[in-house]
């Protein structure tokens, strides 16, 4: 698991990563899909990690302002936070990293975010990248670049942490390297990454200069 690799900073995804918040989603998600005729089985697979703005578009639905609804989305995730829990580890994980050295980069809007962290005990960093922060939200790059770029790190040696597979490609298109979060995959996935069900099982080492080194988390004796 990046054996003597060490990193400037880390990226997190959020939903699927940090914290798990499918089932306030897909609520929200399912509710919507039933207006709009929706088959909702097939449809909620597709909105996990990527924007809502986008999701909608994607939809070319008649009539629909994609805009519009995804502020009302937003306003219907707002509203619902109930079970929204952290994934195990995650929080003692988050707590150990420097402040300077991570960040959240999401594709939800920055006041849903923070909703979300607060509701899951998340720690919420210094710096947040939110669907708003960015023109085109992942696959593409962007979102990633601007943590680094905003964190003053090379994305190179950064390590992002994504559950999705939009999240994944965003990542491998940015040139970070990736680690996968399986804890949310009711299927496995085939990834060329590392991957980890959770932060239980890792540990992080921090030398003088501030890089970051992941390693096996010891068992209570």
């Amino acid at each position: 698991m990046f054996a003597g690799r060490r990193f400037a900073a880390f990226l997190f995804d959020m939903d699927g990563t940090v914290l798990n918040s499918i089932a306030s989603a897909e609520r929200v998600w399912a509710a919507w899909a039933l207006k709009h005729g929706l088959d909702v089985e097939a449809f909620l697979p597709t909105i996990h990690g990527v924007r809502a703005v986008e999701t909608i578009t994607r939809l070319a639905l008649p009539g629909v302002d994609p805009v519009h609804e995804a502020f009302v989305l937003l306003q219907a995730e707002a509203d619902d936070v109930e079970g929204v829990l952290p994934i195990a580890g995650a929080v003692r994980f988050l707590n150990a990293l420097p402040a300077e050295r991570w960040a959240i980069v999401t594709s939800a809007p920055r006041p849903l975010a923070l909703l979300r962290m607060r509701a899951a005990g998340i720690p919420v960093p210094a710096l947040v990248v939110a669907a708003e922060d960015v023109s085109h939200g992942k696959p593409a790059p962007d979102c990633f670049l601007l943590a680094a770029k905003r964190l003053g790190v090379d994305i190179g040696d950064c390590l992002v942490f994504e559950d999705a597979p939009a999240g994944i490609a965003a990542a491998e298109a940015a040139g970070a390297s990736v680690m996968v979060i399986s804890a949310t995959h009711q299927h496995p996935m085939t990834t060329q990454h590392n991957s980890i069900g959770g932060y239980e099982t890792v540990s992080i080492a921090i030398d003088d200069s501030g890089w970051m080194t992941l390693g096996a988390q010891r068992s209570a004796a």
